[in-house]
């Protein structure tokens, strides 16, 4: 009954910490991370037992996959280069920096569990960046750069925490072996995350039930890395793999209806995630600042502010020569791409928010050695993610948008124009259908002039820039809302009289609920 209690209570927090994150208009994560910090000064909370290898299965795997569902492949190979220095050579770099740091300002950490901790806070996470981003109209190429980087970093910095935290545990680490092993680990994980995707791309074609096809698409993260895990290969490569895959397939797999359905419980899955594990670092905090009672409060803050510093400006170390030193080196290189304006190139450093998976990384390090002794510097590489976390979505992701508007980075409209091109297009393809059945079936022209006529008020629509629907448009959306509120208003009034059935209420209001998203 306990657990039951926290976890409502946690849950209950994360609705009031959303609800804030909405109203003010900042991205979640930074309410989810100063509400979780609000929770560990609470004195006395009640620990929620749990196997810290679980957070990692149970929190990743579909957090993962959705985010590669939702990965343009096409401009994933375009900035192929980008994003694989920014996802595995700043992953190492920053990996190593920090457990430098951390070595330098508590010289009695072993090395292996000062990488253990580089590579916890190594990988960026873009869920606060790309969400204040896509609304201040940012270059595409960043954010696709970004999310590219979110997507593969997530894998590579996953990778070096588990041979870290083996070398914690087994007390050998061997450059060379560690290296072959990752190769072997890395392209074992995505051959399975292919061949797994392919298969459930041909049980999917079978399964013709929308609410089925959701349950299935829920399971496919895990299976996938389950799988791959007992293969011995890496299980988040796999995952993320099986995303891509499956992603560039889903368009012409599933129906509407199961799209729809899909995309609301993906979002509130990953959503609670995210909630529960925030909320859950809090209630832990407590119990590991009580252990962390050998350092000082004030050695604490500022071990906290040196690893972040060194965090950040690894980032922006890493971003400004890897960009101008090819270009400097290569001729070719300088004449078949110029270099990206400096201040995008600032935007992109200072994108470096750590989030979730680090957060999952942490509490999933082992309590306990195989002898039996407990995990080295466990509780203080806990409290430095979650300050490292702190500093980074908070510091960070509240100065971007300022940052964004003093630089004059946003002036992009590619995707825009793409989009009304395309809208233009289809409307056009839309109208030429119509006429070709009104011909071949010999009916009365006027029978369908009420939908060519709604077709060309979105060409009209488009032609004019998108700068506002025409009147006779905003006449005609009114009239829509209008109607779909009285009926929805006179099924209500029905189903409270007992005129219909619980069912009928239900399949109409489904019926009226997609019509009003369509106004």
């Amino acid at each position: 009954m306990l657990l039951l209690e926290i976890i409502l209570m946690l849950l209950l927090c994360a609705v009031a910490l959303g609800w804030v994150a909405r109203h003010f208009k900042f991205p979640y994560p930074i309410a989810l991370v100063v509400g979780g910090a609000a929770l560990s000064f609470i004195p006395n909370l009640p620990q929620l037992p749990f196997d810290p290898q679980l957070i990692l299965v149970l929190v990743l795997p579909p957090i993962l996959y959705q985010a590669s569902l939702l990965t343009s492949w096409n401009d994933f190979k375009v900035n192929i280069r980008p994003i694989g220095l920014l996802a595995i050579g700043l992953v190492v770099a920053t990996t190593l920096a920090v457990g430098a740091a951390l070595k330098l300002v508590v010289p009695e950490v072993p090395w292996a569990v000062a990488f253990v901790l580089g590579a916890i806070v190594s990988p960026p996470d873009a869920v606060a960046a790309t969400a204040i981003l896509s609304r201040l109209n940012i270059p595409r190429r960043i954010v696709t750069v970004l999310e590219g980087e979110s997507l593969v970093n997530d894998a590579s910095g996953l990778v070096l925490y588990k041979f870290a935290v083996a070398a914690v545990l087994t007390g050998t680490f061997s450059l060379a072996d560690a290296s072959l092993q990752f190769v072997g680990v890395s392209l074992g994980g995505i051959a399975a995350g292919i061949g797994i995707a392919f298969a459930f791309i041909a049980i999917h074609r079978r399964l013709g039930d929308p609410f089925i096809e959701v349950l299935t698409s829920l399971t496919i993260p895990y299976t996938v890395y389950i799988i791959a895990e007992s293969l011995h290969v890496s299980g988040v490569l796999a995952v993320v793999a099986a995303g891509l895959v499956r992603g560039r397939y889903t368009p012409g797999l599933v129906s509407a209806e199961m799209r729809i359905l899909a995309r609301s419980v993906w979002n509130i899955l990953v959503f609670m995630l995210n909630s529960l594990i925030f909320m859950l670092i809090g209630i832990k905090m407590s119990d590991v600042l009580e252990k962390l009672g050998m350092y000082s409060v004030t050695n604490l803050i500022v071990w906290g502010l040196f690893i972040s510093a060194v965090a950040i400006i690894v980032r922006f170390a890493w971003v400004y020569p890897a960009t101008y030193l090819p270009r400097l080196l290569s001729k070719k290189e300088r004449e078949s791409m110029p270099p990206p304006p400096r201040r995008e190139l600032f935007v992109i450093s200072w994108c470096g928010m750590r989030g979730i998976v680090s957060l999952a990384a942490a509490l999933a390090l082992p309590v306990t050695l195989p002898n039996g002794e407990a995990f080295p510097h466990r509780d203080l590489v806990v409290f430095l993610t979650f300050f490292v976390i702190a500093m980074t979505l908070v510091g960070q992701g509240l100065t971007l948008p300022s940052f964004i508007r003093r630089l004059k980075v946003g002036s992009d409209w590619s995707i825009h124009k793409e989009q009304q091109r395309v809208r233009a297009t289809m409307s056009a393809v839309a109208i030429a259908a119509i006429d070709d059945i009104m011909r071949n079936e010999n009916a009365p022209a006027e029978w369908a002039e009420q939908l060519r006529a709604e077709i060309t008020d979105r060409i009209e629509l488009v032609a004019s820039g998108g700068q506002g629907l025409t009147p006779k448009a905003e006449l005609l959306a009114r009239l829509r809302r209008a109607a779909i509120t009285a009926e929805r208003g006179e099924l209500i009034r029905l189903w409270h009289a007992n005129e219909i059935s619980d069912e009928v209420m239900h399949h109409i209001e489904e019926i009226l609920d997609y019509q009003e998203a369509q106004t």
